[in-house]
């Protein structure tokens, strides 16, 4: 037998090359050996190195490394698409790294040219890694494992005995052995030949196409989702449309005409909080009683939204985020004529629910002299009031216990009609008057429900009515792809978990008839990589090979016919030296 080589097909004398044995144990291609006189490449030749290297897997597991590290300034930079307050303020508040963040792209990493460039190569990389590897396993399910080599004894581990049975009978007896521990096994010639394990290979390629769902996954979903917020008080409904959103963000491909059809209403609000012990305040329930309908003419539903248990209608999902109060105020003019009516949101500015926020009247108020005006107040609001001896406005509990509300009063133009969009949460005073008290200070009063505060002058009134309203905030996400996201990430599971678990290996026995008519039996097996799994599994089915065709009855200790002769081995001689599994793969 010729020693290890890297030629796949030579023989030298009566030893077979292990090359077809011991390849095709993995699809993972063969580094061809640098010739000492290369010519020059061309365009072609450069063309396809640039090929073999973007679609060799280190350079794919470079990619991902890459795209890992690219991804962390996402996290920790503001992010236009997510919060653009927050990209404002850092802009502010750092006037030499804001340019330079610019320039690089850091305040959309997502989005911008150089993570693109990595997502896209990666890409490409492992489709075109991918691809032939699929079509050579492809090619090796379909074909057969190949024949025993001349000298079973190269093999790390083997093993040989004689036996007064039949080649024929042994090799049926072993064929049935392996086919009944799955082996893929047949018989070629005087031996038969059987592989196991197939399941590494394709966990492996299942491993890296599973990452090729995912990144068309996450694409497809960040280029068709939106994210859309919107504030509800108990007794109101939302319909969802663009115009009905707080604040609405999609990805660049997303259209209109992708929200899904549905609406509901607000019927009540829930929220118990734990009144003793350190988690005082801790909210113990928190959920929404809605009505739903999908589509213009839905049937109408009921539904529980709940933290974390959102309401699925079609590919959108409502979820709870946040909760506040709403308390109800009406607004008189100086005769007494109600201007304005309404549930207020307020929002919270700690976990006890402490919250601030306007009332603005634009609509249907004339001052005392019969001109129109426009009212603001700002309101300061905490459902659990220290008392006045508390020396301050912050709420003690969460729940609705000694509500109190600090108004502060004001008129003139509050600039609705600028065409400037304003927050229902702030007041622009540039043109507001203070109403003032009789001390000559701003007018401010804290109210009870049921109390009313007069403005100065005839100028009307505004009264804090007893019934408060909760409101509730939801977020609306659509996302496609997330399913397909978590298949392919349990896939990826799956197989890196069979691609380090399965080994990939041969059994080959071979049964002859010795010169002195005495069968001789030879067992070998050879792995992917050095493993002590092969050959404990060679020695249980020789063991039971043995039982079936047990040794000549005329062996000696030193006969390779005794049981006690028959272990594995996986040492080597002078004459017969063994070629390690990896050895094996390279030929």
């Amino acid at each position: 037998m010729s020693d290890t080589t890297t030629d796949k097909t030579t023989t030298t004398g009566d030893d077979q090359d292990l090359g077809v044995a011991g390849s095709q144990l993995s699809t993972a291609p063969v580094e061809d050996a640098p010739s000492p006189h290369l010519p020059a490449l061309g365009v072609i030749g450069w063309a396809r190195w640039f090929w073999r290297q973007l679609t060799s897997m280190r350079v794919a597991l470079l990619l991902l490394l890459l795209l890992s590290l690219a991804a962390i300034p996402g996290s920790l930079i503001p992010q236009t698409g997510i919060n653009e307050a927050q990209v404002a303020d850092f802009r502010e508040r750092h006037d030499i790294l804001a340019p330079v963040y610019d320039k690089l792209g850091l305040f959309h990493v997502y989005s911008s040219v150089w993570f693109s460039a990595i997502y896209i190569l990666l890409f490409v990389s492992l489709i075109g890694c991918i691809v032939p590897r699929t079509w050579q396993f492809v090619g090796q399910l379909r074909g057969r494992p190949p024949g025993a080599p001349r000298r079973l004894t190269r093999l790390p581990a083997h093993t040989t005995w004689r036996t007064s049975a039949d080649p024929e009978e042994v090799r049926e007896a072993a064929l049935t052995l392996l086919r009944k521990r799955r082996f893929r096994a047949h018989a070629v010639g005087d031996a038969v030949a059987a592989e196991k394990g197939y399941l590494r290979e394709l966990g492996n390629l299942a491993f890296h196409l599973a990452l090729i769902v995912m990144l068309i996954a996450f694409a497809w979903g960040q280029l068709f989702k939106s994210e859309g917020n919107k504030i509800v008080v108990e007794g109101d409904g939302f319909s969802n449309t663009l115009t009905q959103y707080d604040d609405f963000k999609s990805g660049n491909l997303f259209t209109n005409d992708d929200l899904e059809p549905f609406s509901f209403d607000v019927k009540e609000f829930t929220g118990t909080y734990e009144r003793t012990g350190p988690n005082r305040g801790t909210p113990r329930t928190y959920e929404t009683e809605v009505t739903y309908t999908e589509g213009a003419d839905g049937e109408e539903k009921n539904a529980l939204i709940k933290v974390n248990k959102p309401l699925e209608i079609g590919d959108a999902k409502v979820y709870l985020v946040s909760h506040g109060y709403a308390p109800v105020v009406t607004v008189r003019d100086g005769k007494g004529e109600i201007v304005y009516q309404d549930a207020v949101p307020l929002l919270p500015l700690d976990n006890n629910v402490t919250s601030n926020g306007v009332v603005k009247v634009l609509d249907g108020y004339r001052n005392p002299q019969g001109k129109k005006e426009q009212l603001g107040f700002q309101a300061f609001f905490v459902p659990t009031f220290g008392g006045s001896a508390s020396g301050t406005m912050l709420s003690q509990f969460p729940a609705l216990d000694y509500p109190v509300l600090a108004l502060n009063a004001y008129h003139g133009d509050l600039k609705a009609d600028s065409g400037i969009p304003q927050s229902v949460y702030q007041m622009d005073k540039t043109k507001m008057k203070e109403f003032k008290d009789a001390d000559g200070e701003l007018l401010k009063k804290l109210l009870t429900p049921g109390e009313t505060m007069t403005l100065p002058n005839g100028a009307g009134s505004i009264t804090f009515e007893k019934d408060i309203k909760e409101w509730a905030g939801f977020q609306v996400v659509q996302e496609p792809g997330g399913g397909w996201a978590l298949g392919g990430a349990l896939a990826a599971i799956g197989g890196l978990a069979a691609s380090l678990f399965v080994q990939r290996r041969r059994v080959w026995v071979r049964a002859v008839r010795g010169d002195d008519g005495v069968t001789v039996v030879e067992m070998a097996g050879l792995g992917r990589s050095e493993s002590a799994k092969v050959p404990e599994e060679l020695g249980d089915l020789a063991g039971i090979l043995y039982e079936r065709a047990p040794g000549a009855p005329d062996g000696t200790p030193e006969d390779p016919g005794t049981p006690e002769a028959s272990g594995i081995t996986t040492s080597t001689d002078t004459d017969s030296q063994a070629v390690p599994a990896e050895g094996a793969e390279q030929q």
